[in-house]
């Protein structure tokens, strides 16, 4: 079994060098590359069936052919190679192997993952999985979904089953991919799946999916050598005040409680913020919600927090009208269970095709924080990228030069982090190919390959070429030589 190797502490690199080891990859999520939604046993996930709804993604997309991972994997596992990939991080179709979301999984869809990781191990590439990147098994959902409590048990049966089956040759795995959006823009706002709009449910779910990570984490160290690893991710909201009045700084206090300790409170620490239950008491009842146990289970030890950054999070005190800015898509619902009335501002001017401010500082301000409050726990960068209106030009090519500036002042943060103290054991590119982007549906490209999607032919990208040559040379390269 090959592990991502986190052992040991890396030291601060030099000039624009990252540490000896630092794990270089790239990640992609279930849904939105795999494809073969009907095929091989698998069933309907809620992202099949939101999808499906007519209005809820543009264009009427759906993933149900998406990037065609499912069939090309070995092909693009050699794209992954021939830019020198350490490491893919790749999530589980829940409902691909366990299609009910109870019971014996189905041999056919563990396969495709036997065969994936066999191949990433065939080329050299360390496989890191996440078994849950927002798309539960439709009948779960029907069962009540993740406001129920019953799920999060269904979650641990799952990662058993995973455990079991991969064990043997996957050495990191995350059991979630940012809860805070499965549970607040899914449960929410309803722009992700199952587009529900109860704010008492977001906060339930919030707290099954911390139970479900914590569940996960002992079912998984049941069934895995001594050596694996254990994370979670999480898209930490790096949260500024728009000004220096008590009004804005008490608007991000409120925000970084929703969208922040919500999930660091239990996960890391072990408590539920006293601030957070005191702003969505009149939603939840807080001590029939968490049961006797339940913090225990979630603050389960992990060996790596991964960390996803796009964008910074600006907030004032408001009335709620500025919640278009928040980055997370248009809904007459705000995301923000009980902290409705905060307004969102860009941070500046300099977008990507999402609306999304650059922003790197933010990364570098994220990472050292987490290092100055958790300075014995490793982190990585498991997701950060940037979507742009790239095309094809006559000679084949796809030049996308605001990529490559946007990844070199990024990885400029994460080396300075590093050099200044933070843990930070490897970086993941998001994303690997052009995919199905939820909601915006095939509008956005975030890959370092291009996907034709009438053909499936993957064209890398000039960023993609960029970024073999910092993995080649573990350094940025030198002003003047990109």
């Amino acid at each position: 079994m090959t592990a991502v190797r986190t052992e040991t502490k890396a030291e601060p690199a030099a000039a624009t060098s990252f540490p000896p080891g630092f794990v270089w990859g790239a990640a992609t999520a279930a849904y939105q590359v795999e494809g073969a939604a009907a095929e091989d046993g698998r069933t309907p996930s809620i992202w099949d069936t939101f999808s499906h709804t007519p209005g809820k993604v543009r264009n009427g997309d759906t993933g149900d052919i998406a990037a065609d991972h499912y069939h090309r994997y070995r092909d693009d596992v050699a794209l992954m190679k021939d830019l020198g990939l350490g490491a893919y991080r790749f999530s589980i179709s829940w409902s691909r192997v366990q299609p009910t979301g109870r019971g014996p999984a189905v041999e056919r869809g563990l396969d495709f993952y036997r065969r994936l990781t066999d191949e990433l191990l065939e080329a050299g590439i360390t496989p890191v999985a996440t078994l849950y990147h927002w798309d539960l098994p439709q009948e779960l959902e029907d069962a009540g979904g993740w406001p129920q409590r019953d799920t999060a048990h269904r979650f641990a049966d799952y990662a058993e089953i995973m455990g079991r089956a991969l064990g043997d040759r996957v050495g990191l795995w995350t059991t979630l991919n940012e809860p805070w959006c499965s549970a607040f823009l899914g449960y929410g706002s309803g722009v992700h799946a199952p587009g529900r709009t109860d704010p008492a449910a977001t906060l339930r779910a919030a707290h099954h999916l911390n139970l479900g990570h914590g569940l996960a984490v002992g079912a998984l160290r049941a069934n895995l050598p001594a050596s694996a690893q254990t994370s979670i991710t999480l898209n930490l909201h790096q949260v500024r005040p728009l000004t220096d009045s008590p009004e804005d700084a008490e608007a991000a206090r409120r925000i970084d409680a929703v969208g922040n300790r919500v999930f660091t409170g239990p996960v890391l620490d072990g408590v539920y913020p006293d601030d957070l239950m005191a702003d969505t008491a009149h939603l939840v009842d807080w001590a029939e919600l968490v049961h006797d146990g339940d913090l225990a289970e979630i603050s389960r030890p992990i060996d790596v927090l991964g960390v996803n950054y796009y964008a910074p999070t600006v907030v004032s005190a408001g009335d709620g009208t500025g919640t278009k800015n928040d980055g997370h898509g248009a809904s007459d619902h705000s995301p923000w269970t009980g902290s409705d009335h905060v307004d969102f501002h860009l941070a500046n001017d300099q977008l990507t095709a999402m609306n999304w401010a650059i922003d790197p500082d933010g990364l570098y301000t994220l990472l050292t924080d987490l290092a100055a409050s958790h300075p014995q726990l490793p982190l990585m960068v498991t997701e950060n990228g940037a979507a742009f209106d790239d095309y094809v030009s006559p000679e084949g090519l796809v030049n996308d030069p605001q990529r490559i500036a946007y990844l070199h002042a990024h990885l400029e943060a994460v080396r300075r982090a590093v050099a200044d103290g933070a843990d930070v054991r490897g970086y993941f590119l998001w994303s690997l190919l052009d995919n199905f982007e939820w909601s915006y549906g095939y509008s956005k490209r975030f890959g370092a390959v291009y996907v034709d999607y009438s053909t499936q032919r993957r064209i890398p990208k000039e960023s993609a070429h960029w970024y073999a040559g910092v993995i080649r040379r573990n350094a940025l390269p030198a002003a003047g030589q990109e």
